[in-house]
């Protein structure tokens, strides 16, 4: 039974993990030109999901990281929505470099989805080695 003494800090930290998902989800394709879902589960589009994937492991990938080096969860939550902040920071700065990545991504074109997904695993990866103690 002992094992079990983490169990509320686990389910905490992964229902708060799996709620700052949802968020940036929400966010993200609010921001976003294009309707990713719409793409995705109606046109079958292979590069709106390539690009809304990984920049969702983009962000998750910080997350692990703020619960990993978090005091608590108060503080792993204020980490979540730096993480957030800094990923749409980085969908602006690739849509700069690739002006028509939005029509791009809503033409199916792999490449945009590469680049958008690159760029935000990328961010997602410095700004989780920013995190670590």
């Amino acid at each position: 039974m002992s094992s079990l003494h983490g169990l509320p800090a686990f389910a905490a930290y992964l229902v708060a993990a799996i709620g700052f998902c949802a968020l940036f989800l929400l966010i993200y394709t609010w921001i976003t030109p294009h309707r990713e879902f719409d793409l995705i589960v109606e046109s079958q589009n292979a590069s709106a999901a390539i690009a809304l994937g990984m920049s969702l492991i983009g962000f998750a990938i910080p997350l692990t990281a703020a619960i990993r080096s978090s005091a608590g969860i108060v503080d792993f939550s204020i980490w979540a929505l730096v993480s957030l902040i800094v990923q749409i920071v980085g969908y602006g700065l690739a849509r700069l470099a690739h002006k028509n990545l939005s029509k791009a991504i809503e033409q199916n074109t792999i490449a945009a989805a590469v680049w958008l997904g690159s760029v935000s695993l990328t961010v997602g990866i410095v700004s989780a080695s920013c995190m670590t103690p």
